[in-house]
């Protein structure tokens, strides 16, 4: 966390004020799940306000699941996205490709209203940020390393929903990148796989960052369904690749047993 995160309280130093400044920092997503903050001595320096306080506020947060202290160990962001669905409703998920579909038939709409938000709203902070991912992104490409792809992938996603600079459509997309992440509904690594993807999924992902880039919010939302409709379209693919690999290994092993 970089130095003089916080602010100054420069008004009345109460533990309601300590409190708003770190709650508007997680809506708004700066703060993020697992972040930790710093120690209590120096946060109090930065806020500016007695220990007491400190400790008075944090102990409110931690009341209210903001925060959670880890004995010896400091005070972290809670998770206060938590799970989307229970783990049964998973498990259904898991066995539905059409939940697939609609996940990825969802993400379409919203990316799309974000991407076009981002066009708008970015500042030269989000756009800075953007353009570091790119880079990276690039070269993680030019390197042919495909974790290190799929990992950026979902980071790109995640700044350009920051940019957007709408709350509500932070979080619900970072709760669709966590079932992402957790690989619910599809592998990502199997889309990158496919012949040819990883050199469009690149171009699309340029395409998104171009639009914002130049304030294009038509553009952006067109660059974003596009990619959606990409993901989809490969990620069916992909999986019915898979099928079909499971099932010659098993034709082969068979017809191998019976030489």
């Amino acid at each position: 966390m970089p130095e003089e995160f916080f602010s100054p309280i420069d008004h009345v130093r109460t533990a309601d004020e300590v409190c708003a400044q770190i709650e508007t920092l997680v809506l708004e997503g700066v703060l993020r799940v697992g972040d930790k903050l710093p120690g209590e001595r120096e946060l109090a320096r930065q806020f500016d306000v007695s220990r007491p306080v400190l400790r008075e506020a944090i102990k409110d947060l931690e009341s209210r699941g903001l925060v959670v202290t880890r004995h010896g160990g400091g005070t972290f962001v809670a998770d206060v996205i938590g799970d989307v669905f229970s783990p049964i409703m998973l498990e259904l998920i898991a066995k539905h490709p059409k939940a697939t579909r609609d996940y990825l038939e969802y993400r379409r709409d919203v990316e799309g209203i974000a991407a076009a938000y981002a066009a708008e709203r970015a500042t030269d902070d989000d756009k800075a940020l953007l353009t570091d991912i790119m880079t990276r992104m690039k070269a993680a490409h030019g390197e042919e390393s495909v974790k290190a792809e799929t990992e950026i992938d979902i980071e790109f996603h995640n700044a350009v929903c920051e940019a957007a600079h709408n709350i509500l459509l932070l979080h619900a997309l970072r709760s669709c990148y966590r079932l992402l992440q957790n690989g619910v509904f599809f592998s990502r690594a199997l889309v990158y796989g496919l012949p040819g993807a990883r050199e469009a999924l690149l171009n699309q992902h340029r395409a998104i960052y171009d639009a914002i880039m130049a304030g294009d919010p038509a553009g952006a939302k067109r660059a974003a369904e596009a990619h959606m409709e990409f993901v989809e379209r490969y990620s069916r693919d992909a999986e019915r690749l898979k099928s079909w690999q499971a099932m010659s290994r098993l034709r082969r092993a068979q017809r191998l047993e019976e030489v």
